[in-house]
């Protein structure tokens, strides 16, 4: 257990920090599992759908959650994924 203000104030920061990043972290990979499933009961309103997830993983991105690669790559395949499913 910490013994010094500065630990205990860590402790504190770090679990708040954690669950802050927990909480985006989800919020994402619900917003990607929301948009797959409208795909793949062909959904209307795919675009604007899709649309809502960019803006999910690019705030996650931009706050640090998830790493701006990633962010990228999840962005390219549900594109990638909208663009087949309208084909």
């Amino acid at each position: 257990m910490a013994h010094h203000k500065s630990a205990f104030k860590r402790i504190r920061q770090t679990s708040t920090r954690t669950e802050r990043n927990q909480a985006g972290r989800s919020r994402v990979k619900h917003a990607v599992r929301n948009f797959r499933e409208a795909v793949a009961s062909n959904e209307d309103n795919l675009a604007s759908s899709l649309n809502n997830t960019i803006s999910t993983i690019s705030k996650a991105a931009s706050k640090g959650i998830i790493p701006a690669k990633r962010a990228s790559r999840k962005i390219s395949r549900l594109t990638k994924l909208l663009n087949a499913a309208q084909a």
